[in-house]
């Protein structure tokens, strides 16, 4: 009988070590729920912002600009340009750094699909990094 209360002091002894199973399966739970709540935190609502008196940040390089006119003409900075030329005139602009940001401008009236048209003679000549330009309007 005696070694049969040993045995029960044994298994009675108390473990002074943590058990951290729990917590690693509530931050595993945790991080879940942050992940698929994190891309609904970006929903584009309509929200009335100040205007501010900041000048933007530009480059310190002169942006190379195209713009698509009324007429369907093309510029190139102020110089006008046929579209046959359009690469090789932006390749001197940019001194053949095809990973130069283009800023893109066009008129209101252009049709859509010639702006596309536009674009894709960009994408063709090696110009990725297309930024489209548009007014700031502060009353809406």
């Amino acid at each position: 009988m005696l070694l049969n209360s040993d045995q029960d002091e044994l298994d009675l002894a108390e473990s002074h070590e943590i058990n951290v199973t729990p917590f690693i399966d509530v931050m595993l739970v945790l991080l879940i729920i942050f992940m698929v709540a994190a891309p609904l935190a970006t929903v584009d609502l309509p929200v009335d912002l100040p205007a501010v008196s900041a000048a933007n940040q530009l480059d310190e390089n002169q942006p190379v600009t195209v713009t698509l006119k009324k007429n369907r003409s093309i510029a190139v900075g102020d110089q006008l340009v046929q579209i046959d030329n359009l690469a090789a005139l932006l390749n001197q602009a940019t001194q053949q750094d095809v990973n130069q940001r283009i800023f893109l401008r066009a008129d209101r009236q252009v049709a859509y699909g010639e702006l596309m048209a536009l674009m894709d003679r960009l994408r063709a000549a090696g110009y990725m990094k297309i930024a489209l330009v548009g007014l700031e309007s502060l009353d809406q």
